[in-house]
């Protein structure tokens, strides 16, 4: 692997566009721990786990209609980084505790990550994962 650019730290930055901003925000702070860092409006507000940044970002009502007939998303998905495989075990029972939607159970990879997905409120799968070389670090 060569070495990246100079001055680049990685990707620690997401934006999403989502329906209604105040249950995305309740999602992301409940569920995973997330901090409010900067709201600096009430349609966009700015979260962050520690090393990292989601921006949420309100959908406006005319914009909605476009969102909501399109026919799939090109985001695969986004991840969640934990410390180990029984913190993925103690969220998964978290997730389920709170009834939200899981897309995957949990499931040993054969690269010796462990992981599950879920949905978060606009439909967006979140993988919440353990990987022994980045969750080393």
């Amino acid at each position: 692997m060569s070495d990246p650019p100079i001055g680049v730290k990685g990707l620690w930055h997401v934006a999403l566009n989502v329906k209604d901003l105040r249950r995305s925000q309740d999602f992301y702070v409940h569920v995973f721990g997330m901090q409010v860092v900067w709201q600096p409006d009430p349609d966009n507000v700015y979260l962050t786990s520690g090393r990292d940044n989601l921006a949420l970002h309100q959908i406006t009502p005319s914009d909605l209609p476009r969102y909501e007939s399109a026919p799939g998303q090109y985001l695969d998905h986004l991840g969640f980084i934990m410390e180990s495989p029984e913190t993925v075990d103690r969220l998964f029972q978290e997730v389920e505790r709170r009834r939200i939607t899981v897309i995957k159970l949990p499931k040993q990879h054969r690269d010796g990550s462990y992981s599950f997905y879920l949905a978060d409120p606009d439909g967006n799968t979140v993988q919440v994962l353990y990987e022994p070389t980045v969750s080393a670090k």
